[in-house]
């Protein structure tokens, strides 16, 4: 019986190489970029004329919408890191311990929400679902793929350390 599985196709794993992957990626890496301009130049000027429950909710809510793309950024670095070669799978296994794709999650019925500029709930509401298309395809290659389980990431002391680290790997960098 173990021998049938050395000749099963593993889906799952092939799909990061396929098309569709490298349209999320691009949909990934584009909202990132688009993100990171928003809060520097538009969402910067719209932040500073919100009512002060606002104010503080965008403060919050921009601090998780850029620790959300940063893990699926990270996330979809290593993909693409073992389909071009450059890492193995069980490198990205060890280095996907770092990378958290659940929590983040905003709650639109905060006071203040329907005064948080539309472009910028908007990026937001396009963030969290993203993110559960990544969580999704992550479990169905990592967690329902056999004995190759990837264990929960045990503390996110210090996440951002972490994210760093997991950057320069993907990047080569020190």
């Amino acid at each position: 019986m173990a021998d049938s599985h050395k000749n099963t196709i593993r889906f799952a794993e092939r799909i990061t190489s396929s098309a569709s992957f490298k349209t999320l990626y691009s949909e990934g890496m584009g909202l990132v970029e688009e993100t990171a301009g928003y809060l520097d130049g538009t969402g910067r000027v719209a932040a500073k004329a919100l009512p002060r429950m606002a104010s503080v909710l965008y403060a919050a809510e921009s601090m998780r919408l850029t620790t959300r793309l940063m893990q699926m950024a990270s996330w979809l670095l290593l993909q693409r890191a073992v389909n071009n070669g450059e890492m193995t799978h069980e490198q990205v296994i060890a280095e996907k311990t770092k990378v958290r794709l659940d929590g983040f999650a905003c709650d639109k019925s905060a006071p203040g929400w329907d005064d948080l500029p539309e472009a910028f709930r908007d990026l937001v509401e396009r963030s969290l679902r993203l993110q559960a298309r990544v969580a999704l395809l992550d479990k169905e290659i990592y967690q329902n793929n056999g004995n190759r389980k990837v264990p929960a990431n045990p503390d996110n002391e210090n996440s951002v350390k972490a994210q760093i680290s997991l950057l320069q790997t993907a990047f080569g960098g020190n």
